[in-house]
């Protein structure tokens, strides 16, 4: 089965074309071709995404990365009608409702957060041997949440942040710091920095909800005492390059500890087999390797797998393999011309 995917969740137009078939063990992808733009440069200025800036720029994309796959055969069009800017993903609705309509074939709803959960189980192209339950954590610029797979397609959100999503924290330091959008790598390499020449801060950030007694997180305190910590030192302009990656670091490692510590509750809670995390985060280096070390140290018996970092950001190549994994799986995802963009659309809503 061959699907093409559209995917206009924030700044990022994505296509791809995606083959899937089902195997013993579960599901082969082979990825035909893929196409994506970032916005990133044009909302630089605005430090984040300005809504009705990415909506205009998904209009003019969509149609020139279309290009490529218009001669290509296809069994359905998927797109991602949730979670993200609704002015954003309703280019996308709109432009797969006109694309199915003229090919005669089925469109998919997708959901945006399924596609990052689903691909990052996948390994060397296969969905394949996953054992149940499977504990994701999903962190992104908008979402920072842990999902629990007991059945196939079937989620539960265990624990889920209770402001700022992770990645949402990273951009907000970053403008403190005066660092250039997107800022979350920005902030990870002047951490990297620190710990390369062993630069610390003299001050202790909060780890905040670290010590409640559930699976939930918490970052707009921990980026108010950055915020505050600037402030008291006489602001970032008597910051130089050592004192900025001092702080940093310490924000870093405050979310990393947090993340690790909400992790092994959840691990111990839910019983998972498998662990997994996914979203634009998950390619944070610091984070990667102190959830490996969790897994390695306390959680032996829990396969932890990892997304290629190509996927870790919005792409249509994870939708495209969600909606394959569910039609091969005798999902009926079908949708008709009252399919509608919906910005806080749950992992957890039944489709």
């Amino acid at each position: 089965m061959r699907i093409l995917a559209i995917e206009t969740s924030c700044d990022e137009t994505g296509l791809a074309l995606v083959e899937g078939t089902n195997i013993d063990s579960g599901f082969a992808f082979e990825v035909i071709d893929s196409a994506l733009l970032s916005q990133a440069a044009l909302h630089a200025e605005y430090g984040g995404v300005y809504p009705n800036l990415a909506k205009r720029e998904h209009e003019k994309n969509l149609p020139v990365l279309f290009e490529k796959f218009k001669e290509q055969q296809v069994d359905a069009i998927a797109v991602t009608n949730g979670p993200g800017l609704e002015p954003a993903l309703w280019t996308g609705v709109e432009f797969s409702k006109k694309i199915a309509k003229e090919r005669g074939v089925p469109l998919l709803a997708t959901n945006h957060m399924e596609g990052h959960l689903l691909s990052s189980l996948v390994k060397d192209g296969k969905l394949e041997n996953v054992q149940l339950p499977v504990l994701a954590l999903l962190i992104s610029g908008g979402h920072t949440e842990f999902v629990v797979m007991k059945n196939w397609f079937t989620y539960e959100i265990v624990g889920k942040t209770k402001d700022d999503a992770a990645g949402e924290a990273y951009d907000k330091v970053a403008r403190m710091l005066a660092l250039p959008y997107p800022g979350g790598p920005e902030v990870s390499k002047l951490a990297e920095y620190a710990r390369a020449n062993n630069i610390k801060s003299d001050v202790k950030l909060p780890r905040p909800m670290y010590d409640t007694k559930d699976s939930n997180v918490s970052f707009s305190g921990l980026k108010t005492a950055v915020l505050y910590l600037l402030r008291d030192k006489g602001g970032i302009q008597k910051f130089d390059l050592d004192a900025r990656a001092a702080v940093a670091r310490e924000f870093e490692d405050a979310t990393a500890d947090v993340l690790v510590h909400k992790t092994k509750r959840a691990l111990e809670e839910s019983g998972a087999q498998t662990f997994v995390i996914g979203g634009g985060v998950a390619a944070n280096k610091h984070i990667r390797e102190k959830l490996q070390e969790l897994i390695a140290t306390d959680f032996n018996e829990v396969e932890m797998r990892l997304p290629e970092l190509n996927i870790t950001g919005d792409n249509a190549i994870m939708i495209a393999e969600a909606a394959l994994a569910r039609a091969l799986s005798g999902k009926d995802d079908q949708a008709d011309d009252t399919l509608r963009a919906i910005g806080n659309l749950s992992i957890q809503t039944n489709k």
